[in-house]
Parts: C-alpha cells; sequence; structure tokens
C-alpha cells in the first residue's frame, strides 16, 4: 500500500517537479493479474486498479490489515468504471458483468471481491476509488445510458466535453463518494476551464484513451501559486480542496472523476476567472 500524507498548500508552494509528482502523482494503476492501491490521508480516499488477465484476482481480508479493520470494505463503500474490456466483479458471490465504461457501485459491509476478465486478450481494467461510508446502500451496477449526462464547452474555447457522471445523488445513494467519466470531443484539449476549487471535497482526475506520445499538463495549486504536473495515459493526480484541478492535453483525451468530502453537491464550487490566474 503506497501511502501519501497530506500536504499544506503553503508546503506545496516549495515542491520541486519530483516532490510534486512523488506527492500528488499517481504513475501506475495497472498490473497484470493484481490490484494496486494507494492512500491517501486527505478525506481518506483510497485509488486503485484491478487488472485480472491469465486469473483472477481476489481482494480478501489481507487488505483489512493494512487498515485497521477485519477486512477492506468493513467501513468502507467502493466504486469502480471498467475502462478495458468485459469482466465480471462477484460481490459475495453474486456476479456482475460489468462492460467497457460501465460501473459498479458496492456499499459497505462487502466481504468477498473477485474480479475476472470475459478474453484475456482484451482483459478488463477496474479503476476504484473508496471512501469511509458510515451506512450500507445497495450495490448498483450502472451504464452508459443510466448516467446522468451534460454536455458544456466550446469548440471555440477547446473545452467541448461529455460528462457522464455514474455515482452521483441522481443515480443511486451513496454515503460520500462520487465518480464520472468524462469524454473530450476532438479537436477539445482542455478538461475544466475556467476552473475551480471546492473547500469542502477533494477530487482525483485519472487520465487515460492516450496514446504514447499524448501527454497532459494538469494544472494544480492554489490560484495565485499554480504548477503543474505532466501526466501520462493510465496515471492519476490526487487534488487537495485548496488545489485548482484543470488540464491540457496534446490530444484529446478521456479521464475519471472521484470526489470525497463533506457534500455532493455539484454547484458548491469556488470558482476562479482566468484573469486572476498567476
Amino acid at each position: 500500500m503506497d501511502v501519501r500524507q497530506s500536504i499544506h498548500s503553503d508546503h506545496a508552494k516549495q515542491l520541486d517537479t519530483e516532490a510534486l509528482r512523488r506527492e500528488f502523482l499517481i504513475e501506475k494503476i495497472f498490473t497484470a493479474d493484481d490490484y494496486t492501491l494507494t492512500y491517501s490521508h486527505i478525506d481518506r480516499i483510497i485509488i486503485g486498479g484491478v487488472m485480472p488477465v491469465n486469473n483472477p484476482v481476489t481482494i480478501g481480508d489481507e487488505m483489512g490489515k493494512q487498515l485497521g479493520v477485519a477486512y477492506f470494505l468493513e467501513r468502507r463503500e467502493l466504486g469502480m468504471i471498467n475502462i478495458g474490456g468485459p469482466g465480471l466483479v462477484e460481490v459475495d458471490g453474486k456476479a456482475w458483468e460489468i462492460g467497457h465504461e460501465e460501473a459498479l457501485y458496492i456499499g459497505k459491509g462487502a466481504r468477498n471481491l473477485q474480479f475476472r476478465s470475459l478474453n484475456p486478450a482484451q482483459p478488463a481494467k477496474f479503476y476504484y476509488n473508496s471512501a469511509p461510508a458510515h451506512s450500507t446502500f445497495p450495490d448498483k451496477k450502472i451504464t452508459l445510458q443510466e448516467a446522468a449526462t451534460a454536455t458544456l464547452g466550446d469548440a471555440a474555447t477547446s473545452n467541448r466535453r461529455t460528462i457522464n457522471k455514474f455515482i452521483v445523488p441522481d443515480v443511486l445513494p451513496t454515503c460520500q463518494l462520487t465518480m464520472g467519466l468524462t469524454k473530450l470531443d476532438e479537436g477539445s484539449l482542455w478538461n475544466t476551464m475556467p476552473c475551480h476549487t471546492h473547500e469542502r471535497r477533494m477530487e482525483v482526475y485519472f487520465y487515460f484513451d492516450m496514446s504514447e506520445e499524448c501527454a497532459v499538463f494538469h494544472m494544480m495549486g492554489q490560484p495565485q501559486q499554480t504548477r503543474h504536473l505532466l501526466v501520462h495515459n493510465e496515471q492519476a493526480v490526487i487534488s487537495p480542496s485548496w488545489s485548482i484541478h484543470a488540464g491540457v492535453g496534446t490530444q484529446r483525451y478521456t479521464f475519471i472523476w472521484g470526489m470525497v468530502g463533506e457534500n455532493q453537491v455539484f454547484d458548491d464550487m469556488d470558482h476562479v476567472k482566468i484573469s486572476e490566474l498567476r
């Protein structure tokens, strides 16, 4: 388990490129026939990926020992979105077939999780976020057709994009976790600009659907103390509540966003004018 401590905004201003990457960038999400796990002290979110290829991958009680509980989801909820080929997720004996760009929410209390790919030549890639939970809500599969969808932005400002909200209150109840997938139109490069912060929620961006030579310049930091991280395919960035989170790519891309915090109100944002950024 990779553990990331909280970083104060005053401390972050003094970090060089290597230190910023070490604290905020998750470079490796998927490993064949295994799962990865990054634990952030920022709202205690867990970020990771599961990639079964030739063998099933099981998350059992061994995860609980690292978290100080009996098993992984004893006091947690989990959301995942599959960016690979079709796969099966078995939750306490119940199997869910999760296709490409489909999501699954797993409520607090699920103990035995097993992941399989239906075709090893096109393995499933389950990207997941997990948050502490105080109540149990039903497990639910969400397809693209069931997601709450909104198209925003403009080609003239290079940020025309479609937001697919998979795990949000309009679709299903959760304790605090929200997740969705945003696709940029061909020719659009910015994911969010003008940008914003939200003091009551942290956020993680996971970038994918990028060629080897494509990169995203992910903007972070306080609005008047901006920094950037260079992010490549299938990498994620941890964004504290004090930080802006916006990015521009060398080509179009897709990203998954996940939020954890005090509320699930999407218009609870502190917008920042481009003229005010430094």
